[in-house]
């Protein structure tokens, strides 16, 4: 392990994956400097015995310091950042003290959205033979930090990993996962190209004893294939592969999940038995088994754990059916790509809830979508609730189909669902799928669906 004593530390951020950073480097002997725009932290942390620079300049000086740990949401690319590492400064993160300290083998996934889905199922069939000593961290789990004593060789730790976590990492894990990607944190990444380019690393390092588990059906994620030594393994839900997880149609309803590798082929169970919603959770599920079954589970372990698994809290969520209505929370879709994911999940008529803050990505392929879904009322919330009208307004000018649009922009949230309840009738669907980020309205995408459910539930008094 690194010598980290009397070593000058910078944290940058004091957010919950760098909490525990901070007290890990302590216990080592560093001299920590937590730095962050919150000036109300010192009072909070007081007992901490770390130096502090808060305020508007936290980030002044960082050439004082021999070592940098940037929190997630601070960019590499910052300005102080990049000059600080161009005076010989070196900038790290949690997740790279990580995989450079972890002595178990690590399973990572990213893509643009189904990160949590997928490694809570890696997980879970995992998790099902009690041999395995499994651990799941990082965005959805516990800390990543605060558990590395604990591993041991033969454990297995899951990963969900960002673009924030990876645009720097130094090394690649055993079974990288690589799901849908397309364009997302316009806001913090420069370009999309630099968005794409900054979940590489997952593959980047890895060596021919490595697995790369890489969507079939995404050109993005296909190029990950050109850049990893580690063995390929894809997953389709279009089309046979020749190693890996696929979905066999039967008819457009109808199809069995296989998994393929070294001349044998798996059933593992009909896309009936799914309890997930949505094309793209199949997606999810097929990376999941490919993933498991390269870590060794057994057909039965996969087959029982995916067909009990229901999926995540905000992300498809059945919430009620109340008077013959569905509702059904989405909170988790921040993009419009994952909306109009969602929109294709139900055959029923739609009452669509969304709106919220803008990270980029293309609105007006969510407002043919709707079109092209059995929407038949859109009730708009949030900042671009006007943006999102004009190109609704825009397409349906050539369309034939009438959509009722609503702006709701300045109405809380239980009275936005009670609106649509009156607006649903027997069989429909009321689906709550922002597209947008929530931090207009509500602390964060949590929150809101929290708010949405509670909204939901309200209308049963």
């Amino acid at each position: 392990m690194r010598d980290f004593q009397n070593k000058q530390v910078a944290v940058l951020g004091l957010g919950a994956e760098n909490r525990p950073l901070v007290d890990f480097l302590l216990q080592r002997g560093a001299k920590v400097t937590v730095c962050d725009q919150d000036v109300g932290l010192k009072s909070k942390w007081s007992q901490l015995p770390v130096h502090w620079r808060l305020g508007e300049d936290y980030l002044r000086n960082l050439t004082d310091f021999d070592l940098i740990f940037r929190t997630p949401g601070l960019s590499p690319n910052q300005k102080e950042i990049a000059q600080a590492k161009a005076e010989g400064v070196e900038v790290s993160s949690v997740t790279n003290l990580f995989f450079e300290l972890a002595p178990a083998k690590i399973i990572a996934v990213t893509g643009t959205k189904g990160k949590g889905t997928t490694s809570s199922l890696i997980y879970t069939i995992l998790k099902e033979n009690p041999q395995n000593r499994v651990y799941l961290l990082g965005n959805i789990g516990v800390s990543a930090i605060s558990v590395l004593e604990k591993l041991k060789k033969d454990d297995w730790v899951v990963l969900e990993l960002s673009s924030f976590q990876l645009i720097d990492l130094k090394k690649s894990p055993q079974i990288a996962v690589v799901l849908r990607i397309f364009p997302d944190h316009l806001d913090y990444h420069q370009s999309e190209q630099e968005y794409y380019q900054a979940k590489e690393p997952i593959v980047l390092f890895q060596s021919e004893d490595d697995f790369a588990v890489i969507n079939k059906d995404c050109p993005v994620a296909r190029r990950f294939a050109q850049l990893t030594k580690a063995q390929v393994y894809w997953f389709s839900v279009q089309k046979p592969v020749e190693r890996g997880t696929f979905v066999r149609w039967q008819d457009k309803e109808r199809g069995e999940i296989v998994f393929r590798a070294e001349g044998r082929e798996e059933s593992v169970l009909r896309t009936d038995e799914v309890k997930l919603l949505g094309q793209h959770n199949l997606e999810n599920i097929s990376a999941a088994v490919t993933a498991a079954f390269l870590a060794q589970a057994r057909v039965s372990e996969v087959r029982k754990v995916v067909r009990k698994f229901k999926g995540l809290e905000h992300r498809l969520e059945k919430v009620a059916e109340i008077a013959g209505v569905t509702y059904i929370n989405d909170s988790y879709s921040t993009t419009p790509q994952t909306t109009i994911a969602a929109l294709k999940s139900f055959s029923a008529p739609i009452i669509l809830i969304c709106g919220g803050r803008s990270k980029g990505g293309d609105y007006e392929a969510l407002a043919r979508a709707i079109f092209e879904s059995p929407v038949k009322a859109v009730l708009l919330i949030g900042e671009m609730t006007f943006k999102l009208k004009e190109l609704i307004q825009k397409v349906q000018k050539q369309k034939a189909k009438p959509i009722e649009i609503l702006n709701l922009e300045r109405l809380k949230i239980k009275t936005v669902v009670q609106k649509a309840a009156q607006k649903a009738q027997l069989g429909e669907v009321v689906l709550f799928s922002p597209g947008c980020a929530s931090f207009d309205m509500f602390q964060n995408a949590t929150q809101r669906g929290l708010e949405f459910k509670k909204a939901v539930l309200s209308l049963l008094k």
